[in-house]
Order: C-alpha cells, then structure tokens, then sequence
C-alpha cells in the first residue's frame, strides 16, 4: 500500500492506564498498531506535546473542574486534567509502541492558548499542523487511523482529512474512546456522515 499512510494518533503514556487521562483499554491496541507499520507506504505518529501553561487544563482556570466545558475564542473547550505536558514521562510514546518505522512525528497543542486535537488542524480548524502538506509531497492520498481516543483525536482528524479529500478508514479495533457524554456516539455518527469508512469495530 505504498500510497497509503498509516497515522497512529496519541499513543502515550497519559492516554494509557496509569496516565493522567487515562483512556480505558489505551494500551491494549498497542500490538495491533505494531504489526500494522510494515504494510504502509508511511507511517506518522502524532503526540501530544502541551506547556505546562496550556488552556486547556482545568488547572489554569480557578474554580473550574477536569471535564467542565469553557466558551473559548475558537468554540466550546472541554477543560482536561494536565497531560502530555512537553519533555514528561506523560508525554512520551507508550513504551511498547515501536517508533522506529515512524516516517514523521507531528506534535499538536504546543500553543499555548488553543488546543489541538485533530493531526491536521488546531481546534479553530484554520491552523495547520503541516501534516497535510506533508502528504501531497509524498503523493499520499489514502490513510488508514488507529489510536487514542477514538471520540477526539481520532475523529477529529479523521473528519478533517476527509474534508480535505483524503479516502479515510479508522480501525476502531485499534482505537479507544474516552466516551465523555455520548462522545463516542457523536463521534462515530459524524464520521460516517464525513465519508470515513469505518472498520473493526
């Protein structure tokens, strides 16, 4: 499949049992992902890279709790608890992910005053990661996703990469959901409606 990149989305340790946003069952798909790397024309990662500072921890909002929502310039911003936060243990790839056939290594949400959870876009939708010019170059036109979590990350950039005319599937076998609210329910129904093929779930 050498026109097709595999995009492994947040795979680290706070997104794994343990970590500080811990998603159910986050290192489960980690063989999975693995023995997926070598059927791709490419592989990228993308990583969570936050200051300790970001807006979009409950910690730098007096008075506000993990997972109480915020107006913020850009749209409604879920307050999560510090993760990922830039050169921690948190923030690394899990110890088990094999990192070695990555292509690419695209960090989000280094800004400090707007999170990032989509690989392709800030969540104002109009900045980008770069990640998109980075596949024309490499005439990659078809991906294939896998990661953490399926109701964020994942669907927000399988959505966006759809949008932006990329033939998309999500393995949801290889995919976990934090489900916050009926998230996930929102999340799968938005990318069928965006043209995602979803597998595996």
């Amino acid at each position: 499949m050498k026109d097709t990149a595999l995009i492994v989305i947040d795979v680290q340790n706070d997104f794994c049992p343990g970590g500080a946003l811990a998603v159910p069952g986050g290192d489960e798909i980690v063989p999975g992902i693995n023995a997926l790397m070598a059927d791709f024309g490419a592989v990228i990662l993308t990583q969570d890279w936050h200051p300790a500072d970001h807006s979009s921890f409950a910690s730098n909002h007096p008075g506000k709790q993990p997972f109480e929502v915020i107006e913020m310039p850009y749209g409604p911003q879920v307050l999560w608890p510090d993760h990922c936060v830039q050169g921690s243990i948190g923030a690394d790839f899990h110890p088990d992910l094999d990192t070695t056939p990555a292509d690419l290594i695209i960090r989000k949400g280094f800004r400090p005053g707007i999170d990032s959870y989509s690989a392709f876009f800030e969540n104002d939708h109009t900045t980008p990661t770069g990640l998109h010019g980075y596949l024309q170059e490499r005439g990659l036109k078809r991906l294939v996703m896998a990661g953490l979590a399926t109701d964020f990350c994942v669907n927000f950039s399988a959505v966006d990469a759809a949008k932006l005319g990329y033939d998309v599937t999500v393995r949801l076998d290889l995919c976990r959901a934090i489900d916050l609210d009926g998230s996930l329910d929102a999340a799968l129904e938005g990318m069928r409606e965006a043209g995602v093929r979803l597998e595996g779930g």
